[in-house]
């Protein structure tokens, strides 16, 4: 009969685990980004998250092993009670069943404090945290003595692979990174509008009329669903604009001047049956964008 590895090892074993997977994770959430709307062209994220990495590193290792203490090894121990209660020593298929039921609770209560979620997206984050789950914890239970050689050679060859085969799906058209919508003058022509009793309508002739619309994004405005232009700084008025298409999509720009507000132009976003013009809100990194969309003849 094989020894049983020492805790410590096992504990080792099962972070070193969850960091795979948290790297598998990683890459798919990068490629899944890529095919996202956002604001953000270039690689100037992705440099800041390698500059990063080190940091992400060590607290990644420290989150692996609080997971690994608090729900790792419960759903061990609560597996090999329950195997050898009703299925004996080896039955090791109590893991992913103790591993669902851990799951059920953590996604739910995730669920929960976010507000709710749809029973498709809750699916899915139930059978993707079970297996996250049931991976180290069957590792943890193994008795094998060499096993830490396997588990790294298997888990980079699985990152890599993911890796690959989402860079094979961009290039052969499966995946699709997004990419602004390619407006012209015509397409700008029109009433836009924050969703709040903001408006900017554009005319042909090349006017602009402006109505409570935004000109303070500061990072600290309050911006809500109720409040989209976050105060009480707000313009109207009267002006000229121009559509500037510039070298590529990402660098299309809609420019206003309206003596009474302080921006001068928009950016484009959204797709191509809703585009968006847009502006940062505080630090562009960030990602949070005052948006205008555009209303359609029976309404927006």
């Amino acid at each position: 009969m094989q020894k049983k590895r020492p805790w410590g090892l096992s504990l080792l074993l099962s972070m070193l685990a969850l960091l795979l997977e948290a790297a598998i994770a990683l890459v798919v959430s990068v490629y899944y980004g890529f095919t996202q709307e956002s604001p953000n062209a270039g690689g100037g994220s992705s440099v800041l998250l390698l500059l990063a990495l080190p940091v992400i590193s060590m607290f990644a290792t420290l989150v692996a092993g609080l997971l690994s203490v608090a729900f790792v090894l419960p759903t061990v121990r609560l597996s090999e009670v329950l195997g050898r209660r009703f299925g004996g020593q080896g039955a090791w298929w109590w893991t992913p069943v103790v591993a669902g039921a851990v799951s059920l609770a953590v996604v739910g209560v995730a669920v929960a404090l976010a507000g709710g979620s749809g029973a498709v997206a809750f699916a899915v984050g139930w059978v993707l945290t079970t297996a996250a789950l049931t991976v180290p914890a069957l590792l943890w239970r193994s008795r094998r003595e060499r096993v830490f050689g396997p588990v790294i050679l298997w888990g980079v060859v699985a990152v890599v692979l993911t890796t690959v085969l989402g860079g094979v799906g961009f290039w052969a058209g499966l995946l699709q990174e997004y990419r602004p919508p390619a407006l012209t003058s015509a397409d700008v022509v029109g009433r836009w509008t924050d969703g709040g009793g903001g408006t900017v309508t554009f005319t042909p002739d090349g006017r602009v009329t402006v109505v409570d619309i935004d000109e303070d994004l500061d990072a600290h405005d309050d911006f809500t669903e109720a409040d989209p232009k976050g105060g009480d700084d707000r313009c109207s008025g009267q002006g000229a604009w121009t559509y500037e298409p510039g070298p590529g999509r990402w660098s299309q720009e809609v420019h206003v001047t309206v003596d009474s507000c302080a921006f001068d132009y928009w950016n484009v976003g959204g797709t191509e049956t809703r585009p968006t013009l847009y502006q940062y809100i505080g630090d562009p990194d960030s990602g949070d964008l005052y948006r205008l969309r555009k209303v359609e003849a029976s309404g927006w």
